[in-house]
């Protein structure tokens, strides 16, 4: 780490701001936290502090019951945390509410981005290219082999499937923050206005989505709806109950699952996805490359993901980088 920037430490269980005692998404409690976004590799409870997006602080509290010590700041806001450091917070376009931290202390600016992507999200606001001069990106998808397809095109194969085998449901598989969401609010954007399934996980985090200004259109329970009801139409659960009992009670599901990961024919293979979905809400290896060159920073920090084929991308490019070691970060059913 260059000697002028020891004001910000990475260590194992998060990122150390060192004149403010602050964290960022540390892996386990502290008295001053801030925090990009509210999955759980990211965020937990039992902070003194936590400073977040209100949409993220909203979805915590539903998640971890973390309603005290919550400290809202709005995209573009600037609060000071002591020792002379700001931290502003800008939108990441992950998930509702997710945020890049920026750093400015003695002159020196580090953006901390969290979990990102460059694609446009009807559920949430769109990624912001800042300057800086360390930027600590996520890897989620660091290989050349991840390429995500247009979103409309995948969205368009789900339709398809429901249109050619009316009698049969299509039953996806969907991170519960986030990619549900989007999920639906993608069906709604191509035109699908037919009530969507849920499985009861789904059902606070979709109500608060709602709640917090994002429409869904009409969602109705699994739970208590007859068998036939559910023919022709798409079933939305978490990626756990794709192949659980739960699902026998749905009318001969197709199973799909959307994920980045759905591009490893393998992944879908081992969760017997008859009809994979390769959505994700990370930045691909083209948007985690090209980010880096649009916002141009003197060191790249890599975290969480793919590390040593970013890392070579850096130095077969003449730029410097460095991998961090952080603990509790984990590859989501993206």
């Amino acid at each position: 780490m260059p000697a002028d920037f020891a004001w910000i430490r990475p260590e194992p269980w998060g990122i150390h701001v060192v004149p403010a005692d602050t964290w960022i998404d540390p892996a386990r409690a502290v008295p001053h936290a801030l925090v990009t976004h509210g999955h759980a590799d990211h965020a937990r409870g039992g902070h003194g502090t936590t400073v977040a997006t209100p949409e993220t602080l909203e979805i915590m509290d539903l998640r971890y019951n973390t309603r005290e010590g919550a400290v809202p700041v709005a995209y573009g806001e600037t609060v000071r945390l002591g020792g002379g450091v700001d931290a502003t917070f800008l939108p990441a376009g992950h998930v509702l509410g997710s945020a890049q931290i920026l750093l400015k202390h003695a002159g020196e600016r580090v953006i901390v981005t969290g979990d990102y992507k460059r694609r446009a999200d009807p559920t949430c606001a769109p990624f912001t290219v800042t300057p800086c001069d360390i930027l600590v990106t996520e890897a989620t998808f660091g290989l050349p082999i991840f390429c995500h397809p247009p979103i409309e095109d995948e969205i368009a194969k789900l339709l398809a499937t429901l249109r050619d085998q009316p009698d049969r449901c299509v039953l996806v598989g969907a991170y519960a923050l986030g990619k549900a969401q989007r999920l639906i609010a993608e069906l709604r954007r191509a035109g699908h206005d037919a009530p969507v399934y849920l499985h009861g996980a789904m059902e606070r985090m979709c109500r608060l989505y709602e709640e917090l200004g994002v429409p869904l259109g009409e969602l109705r329970p699994v739970a208590g709806t007859p068998r036939d009801a559910m023919r022709g139409h798409v079933v939305v659960c978490p990626p756990s109950a794709l192949n659980d009992r739960w699902s026998r009670r749905l009318p001969d599901p197709i199973t799909a699952m959307a994920s980045g990961w759905m591009r490893v024919r393998q992944r879908a293979r081992q969760k017997n996805v008859e009809l994979p979905l390769v959505i994700s809400d990370h930045a691909d290896w083209g948007e985690l490359t090209g980010t880096v060159e649009e916002v141009n920073p003197a060191e790249t920090w890599i975290t969480h993901g793919r590390e040593d084929a970013l890392l070579r991308w850096h130095q077969l490019h003449q730029r410097r980088a460095r991998a961090l070691a952080l603990v509790g970060y984990e590859d989501e059913d993206d």
